[in-house]
């Protein structure tokens, strides 16, 4: 079978990435590789990604990636030729005329943001290590920005450097919310994408105001508020809490609305006033080989598609405040009326240290249809995979695919928080999901309180679909399971339909 390869380049470096083979039936992972050959120079892998570096720019290469099982056998393989990117200019961000200052103190918003809109096509805007402090920046099609290690891109937690106002999207929700530190695109759901080809990387690191800055942004939104929240008297129990609506302007820390093609690789992501990657209406987003920190941040997700397709994220560790991935579409009615789904989902290659696992939902209005998850490691995460919904979204969960990944228990349910807005005229629809060769401990890391925590038992798998005739979860299968072998160790189920179990084992 031929195997489809995708190539990420800058002007030194090749990453080649491509999805898990389906495997004969009874064949296990540990006798899969991959074979990789590199302009004749072959190395074996165990992951679905093979990097190359410290290449010369405008030069061609041979790639070619060959599964095997058993170390002899060939399942598929495939071969392209790819060629690095030609060198760009380097722009020195501390050297004229920009001479912006690294000391964790002096503000450069005004000066880095002069840089980024003079970047052209063949730039590249370099900063050397060195802390530097800013606001909003705003990005544009056709740039590249490259971080030195012990370079620190720093937001700084005062609100007002994130001002005016962007139009964005948060909790399913168009709205306006303070610009985010990174921002690139115009929102508009109406559209495809008018801002392209934009590349992040290196080693440093990309850091906002994290809690200080949410909370100051929401004690401010409070007192903004206040009679519009007395308004609402016990209809505010139906929000996640008594500071949800307020804290729905915070900024992320990259916003991309209405993108297509970019890249965010190498670099530590850290400490966003709420979600830390969030692209909207986007399409071809990657991230990969990042690692993203923003434990003791509320809201503080990952990375989040957000009514966006073909997105990728691989090779990252989650430090997180919340979920290390939510996939998200919208939420009712105005996520059902604008109807734009997350499609063709890929995530491999993910180890959460902390936080939720990887989501779906509870914003998903507009459907999430094909998402493949595999060789991520949600062990030490509170949820480990989670599917969920309230009653009121309507649309659909279908087609997810979760293979050859530790998690530390699988829930698919229906939730009664974050439940205001209109709801649709049916429950949502959770079907088709393959859980395959996965092992659970039924048991998480209670995070709720950011500190104490501890380790709490659970049902290995939770499926608790909707009471209404038709909206049973449905068409589950599970096959090749180990489940963590303890006293008292569960599966609950509740209104389903269509579940099967093959090879489940206690171990």
């Amino acid at each position: 079978m031929i195997m489809k390869l995708h190539g990420l380049i800058n002007d030194t470096d090749i990453c080649v990435w491509w999805e898990l083979p389906e495997l004969p039936s009874g064949e296990r992972r540990g006798e899969l590789s991959f074979e990789v050959e590199f302009d004749g120079s072959r190395e074996l892998v165990s992951k679905t990604h093979f990097t190359k570096t410290d290449l010369l720019p405008d030069t061609e290469h041979t790639v070619k990636v060959r599964a095997l099982l058993a170390g002899e056998n060939e399942l598929e393989s495939g071969k392209f030729v790819l060629r690095t990117a030609p060198s760009k200019k380097r722009i020195d961000i501390t050297k004229p005329p920009y001479n912006a200052i690294g000391d964790g103190k002096t503000m450069n918003t005004v000066v880095i943001q002069q840089a980024f809109d003079d970047c052209k096509k063949d730039w590249q805007i370099y900063f050397p290590a060195g802390d530097y402090m800013t606001g909003a920046l705003r990005l544009h099609s056709d740039m590249e920005i490259f971080l030195e290690e012990g370079a620190i891109l720093h937001g700084s937690a005062n609100f007002h450097d994130y001002e005016p106002k962007i139009k964005s999207r948060f909790e399913g929700y168009e709205m306006m919310c303070y610009s985010s530190l990174l921002n690139a695109g115009e929102l508009d759901h109406d559209k495809g994408a008018v801002c392209r080809n934009i590349l992040i990387r290196g080693k440093g690191e990309i850091r906002s105001g994290g809690q200080k800055l949410g909370l100051a942004i929401i004690e401010d939104e409070t007192e903004k508020r206040k009679d519009y929240l007395a308004l609402l008297g016990d209809k505010i129990k139906e929000y996640e809490t008594d500071h949800t609506i307020q804290g729905r302007v915070r900024p992320r820390l990259i916003n991309l609305s209405n993108c297509e093609n970019v890249r965010i690789s190498g670099v530590i992501l850290c400490d966003g006033a709420c979600w830390n990657v969030h692209m909207i209406y986007c399409k071809n987003i990657v991230t990969d080989h990042v690692r993203i920190n923003s434990y003791g941040v509320w809201n503080g997700d990952g990375w989040d598609p957000d009514s966006s397709s073909e997105c990728v994220l691989f090779a990252a560790v989650f430090n997180t405040g919340d979920d290390g991935v939510a996939i998200k579409s919208g939420k009712n009615p105005e996520g059902n009326i604008i109807g734009r789904p997350t499609e063709h989902i890929r995530v491999f290659d993910c180890v959460s240290e902390m936080g939720h696992g990887i989501c779906i939902g509870s914003e998903m209005s507009g459907g999430v249809d094909d998402v493949k998850i595999w060789d991520c490691d949600l062990m030490d995460s509170w949820c480990g995979l989670e599917i969920k919904g309230t009653k009121k979204r309507g649309a659909y969960v279908r087609n997810i695919e979760f293979t050859d990944c530790k998690t530390s228990h699988i829930l698919m349910h229906t939730v009664g928080y974050n439940d205001d807005g209109d709801g649709a005229e049916h429950p949502p629809v959770f079907e088709n999901c393959f859980f395959n060769r996965v092992y659970i401990q039924g048991r998480y890391t209670d995070q709720h309180a950011f500190e104490g925590g501890g380790i709490k038992e659970c049902p290995a798998v939770e499926l608790h679909g909707f009471d209404e005739a038709g909206y049973e979860i449905r068409n589950i299968k599970f096959k090749d399971v180990q489940i963590e072998d303890r006293k008292e160790q569960t599966i609950s189920l509740e209104h389903c339909k269509g579940i099967s179990f093959e090879n489940i084992s206690m171990v």
